[in-house]
C-alpha cells in the first residue's frame, strides 16, 4: 500500500512476494491492483476448491480480501448474512469473511471462530485492515519501505523478496533469540520489520497515522463455584465441539499422534465423531529414551486408525540448513526438526492435520509449572530482604553440575529463588540462561546492547496478567509469548513448507476462555498438570497414556553433539559466519564446544542455538 499517495504498485515486486509463498499456497495465484494498492495471494485449497479464489471481491464491489487460514463457523456466518439479504455465490469461508468485513469492518473480528491473518482493502474510504487471530495461529509480517510503501505478508521471506527493504539485523532481537530461542512478537530479526501481535489489528488510511488495536485478550479469573465433576463434563463437550468444527474439509484430513495426552485426546475425539477411520501419523527416534511410538500405537489400535510412523535417524541433523531456511529467522527449538519430518510424513496422505498443540498452555501441562509454583511458595514464607542475598550468594557459590543426577543440579533453582517472580519464570523459559548468555556475548555486542534485558517482555506480561496466582500468570505469559512465538511458529513453518494445514482444536478460543475460568487446582493438582483433561479423557484413553511421565518432542541433542562422526558442531569450525557476525565471543563458544564434547558440561541448548544462528546467517540473513 502506498502510504503517501496513489502511486502504481510495482507488479514485479508483488509477483516476487507471492512466488516466495508458493509453498504456502501451491493450488493457485491471484492479484488485485488499484491506485496505490496491490494484493497478491497464493492459495492452499481446502474449502470450496472451485469457489474460494482470492483476492476475493465483496458483492458491493467496495471490499477486497486476501486471507490465510480457516473460519470454522463460516456456515453460521453465511446463514446470518443470507438473513440480512446477502446473496452468497460460493460456499467458501473466504466469501463469508469478505461479506462480514464489508458490513462490519473490524467489528467483524469478534464474530470469527478460526485461525487467520488477512488484509482487507475497502475502496470506498481507502482503508486497509490487517488482522491476526486471537492466539497467533497464523503469522503476519509488515514493514514500511524508505520510499513510503507498506508491505505485508505471511512470512518474512516474502517481504525480503520484494527487493524494497534492507536487511539489517537487530541487536536486541538477537539478544531475544539467544535468551528465548526465538524472536518474540512484535519484533523480527531485522530492523524495521515487525510481526503483528496475536489478537491485534491495524487500521490505516493514506495520509493518516496507522492505528493498532488489541481486539481480544484472555483473563484468568477462576470461578470457585465450579465443581470438578461438572467441569469435566463441560470439557468433554467443548473439546468435541472444537474437534468437530475443525474437521471440516474438502480435502483429505488426518491427525498427528505422538502418544502424549493432547494428541491422543484429539484423535479419540475425531474417531468418535467420524464415520471413517482417522488417518494418523507419528515419528520416533532410534534412541529409546526419546521414542514414543509404542504409546501412539496404543491409541491407533484402540481407535483403528490408518496409522503411519517413521523413524528419525541420527543423520537427520543434515536438515539443519533446510530448517533454518524454512523459519526465516533464527529458531532454536530442537523439536523443529522432528516437526518438519512429521509434517513431511503427514503430507504424503493428507492436506489437513489436527494436532494437540496448546494443551500444555491451556491446561497447565508443562513440567516447569509445579517447580515454579514450589519456588514461589518458598519465596512467600521468606522475607525478600533475607531471601535475595541468601539465595543469591548460595547460587553464586553452587557449582554447575551438569554431570550429576537431577536432584543435585540446583544452581538454576537457587538463582530463581533470589529473583523476582517474572525473572524466575524467564529463567524457566529460557533457551540459554541469562548468565550463560552474558558469558557468550562479545564485548562490542555488550556495548551495543547498552544494558538491554531480553527478559523484559516476560515481566510486562506478568504485570498485565491481572492475577496474583503465579501459575495463572505463567499461563497468561505463555499464551502471549511461548505459544505464538515458539510453539505455533514451529508448526506453522514446518507444515506450510510441505503445503500442509495444521489445526489445533485445543486453541478454540471458546475452550481457552472457558479454561481460564477454571480454579487452578483443576489444571495443576499438586505436581500433576492437565488434571482435568486427563480425568475427562479417562473413558477414552488408556491409563498408560494419561498418567505416564511427560516426554516432550525434542531431539537427543546432547548425544548428537558428542558424536564422533557427523557431529553438527563440526559445522561451526567449517563456517565463519557466526564468528564474523561479531555478536558472540568465539573463544567462549569454542571452550563450550570442547567441554561439551568431552562430557564435562552440558551445553547442548546453548550450542544448538549457535548452530541455528549460524545456519540462519548462511541461508537467510
Amino acid at each position: 500500500m502506498d502510504l503517501r499517495g496513489e502511486r502504481d504498485i510495482d507488479r514485479d515486486s508483488l509477483k516476487r512476494m507471492t512466488d516466495a509463498l508458493t509453498h504456502r499456497g501451491p493450488d493457485g495465484e491471484g492479484f488485485y491492483h488499484a491506485p496505490g494498492i496491490g494484493l497478491g495471494h497464493r492459495r492452499l485449497a481446502i474449502i470450496d476448491i472451485a469457489g474460494g479464489v482470492q483476492p476475493f471481491h465483496a458483492a458491493s464491489g467496495q471490499g477486497v480480501l486476501s486471507f490465510n487460514g480457516e473460519i470454522y463457523n463460516y456456515a453460521d456466518l453465511a446463514r446470518h448474512l443470507a438473513g440480512e439479504g446477502a446473496v452468497l455465490k460460493t460456499r467458501s469461508d473466504t466469501e463469508a469473511l469478505a461479506e462480514l468485513l464489508d458490513r462490519k469492518g473490524s467489528d467483524a473480528l469478534d464474530h470469527l471462530n478460526g485461525m487467520f491473518a488477512f488484509a482487507y482493502w475497502r475502496q470506498s474510504d481507502s482503508r486497509l485492515i490487517l488482522a491476526r487471530d486471537r492466539l497467533g495461529e497464523r503469522p503476519l509480517y509488515y514493514a514500511a519501505s524508505e520510499d513510503g510503501f507498506l508491505l505485508f505478508a505471511s512470512e518474512l521471506g516474502a517481504l525480503l523478496a520484494s527487493g524494497m527493504l534492507e536487511k539489517r539485523i537487530r541487536q536486541d532481537a538477537l539478544a531475544d533469540y539467544f535468551l528465548h530461542g526465538y524472536v518474540p512478537d512484535p519484533k523480527s530479526i531485522y530492523e524495521g520489520i515487525h510481526k503483528l501481535a496475536p489478537g491485534h489489528f491495524i487500521s490505516l488510511r493514506r495520509g493518516e497515522e496507522p492505528v493498532q488495536n488489541q481486539w481480544w485478550d484472555v483473563r484468568f479469573q477462576p470461578d470457585d463455584s465450579l465443581s470438578l465433576h461438572d467441569a469435566i463434563e463441560s470439557l468433554s463437550e467443548l473439546l468435541d465441539q472444537a474437534v468437530k468444527a475443525q474437521m471440516m474439509s474438502d480435502v483429505p484430513l488426518g491427525a498427528f499422534l505422538s502418544g502424549g495426552v493432547d494428541s491422543s485426546a484429539i484423535v479419540a475425539s475425531m474417531a468418535m465423531q467420524s464415520s471413517e477411520a482417522v488417518r494418523s501419523c507419528s515419528i520416533g527416534f532410534e534412541e529409546a529414551s526419546h521414542d514414543e511410538r509404542a504409546f501412539a500405537r496404543l491409541v491407533a489400535e484402540r481407535y483403528h486408525t490408518q496409522h503411519t510412523e517413521h523413524v528419525v535417524p541420527l543423520a537427520a541433523h543434515d536438515l539443519i540448513d533446510t530448517i533454518a531456511a524454512t523459519y526465516g529467522e533464527p529458531f532454536a527449538d530442537t523439536s523443529a526438526l522432528p516437526t518438519y519430518l512429521v509434517c513431511q510424513l503427514a503430507r504424503q496422505q493428507v492436506t489437513v492435520a489436527l494436532s494437540g498443540d496448546g494443551g500444555d498452555e491451556v491446561f497447565a501441562g508443562y513440567r516447569r509449572y509445579p517447580f515454579f509454583l514450589a519456588e514461589e511458595n518458598l519465596k512467600g514464607v521468606m522475607p525478600s530482604a533475607f531471601r535475595k542475598p541468601f539465595f543469591g550468594t548460595f547460587a553464586a557459590l553452587y557449582p554447575k553440575l551438569d554431570w550429576a543426577p537431577q536432584a543435585f543440579r540446583l544452581k538454576t533453582t537457587l538463582t530463581a529463588l533470589a529473583e523476582s517472580r517474572a525473572a524466575g519464570y524467564t529463567r524457566a523459559l529460557s533457551a540459554v540462561l541469562p548468565e550463560r548468555f552474558s558469558a557468550m556475548l562479545d564485548r562490542d555486542a555488550v556495548k551495543q546492547l547498552d544494558g538491554y534485558d531480553p527478559g523484559t517482555q516476560i515481566a510486562e506480561h506478568f504485570n498485565t496478567a491481572d492475577t496474583d496466582d503465579p501459575i495463572l500468570a505463567a499461563q497468561y505469559c505463555d499464551l502471549k509469548t511461548w505459544l505464538p512465538g515458539r510453539m505455533l511458529v514451529k508448526v506453522d513453518r514446518a507444515a506450510m513448507a510441505h503445503s500442509l494445514e495444521v489445526r489445533p482444536p485445543m486453541l478454540d478460543h471458546r475452550l481457552v476462555e472457558w479454561a481460564a475460568r477454571l480454579p487452578r487446582q483443576f489444571k495443576l493438582d499438586g505436581t500433576e498438570g492437565k488434571h482435568i483433561l486427563k480425568k475427562a479423557s479417562e473413558p477414552r484413553l488408556p491409563e498408560k497414556i494419561l498418567y505416564r511421565r511427560k516426554q516432550g518432542f525434542g531431539l537427543p541433542v546432547a548425544e548428537w553433539l558428542r558424536a564422533d562422526a557427523n557431529n553438527p558442531l563440526d559445522r561451526l569450525d567449517a563456517s565463519k559466519a557466526w564468528a564474523e557476525q561479531g555478536f558472540l565471543d568465539s573463544g567462549e563458544v569454542r571452550r563450550m564446544i570442547s567441554a561439551h564434547k568431552k562430557g564435562r558440561s552440558d551445553y547442548s541448548q546453548e550450542l544448538w542455538s549457535v548452530l541455528m544462528f549460524d545456519a540462519f546467517l548462511r541461508t537467510g540473513a
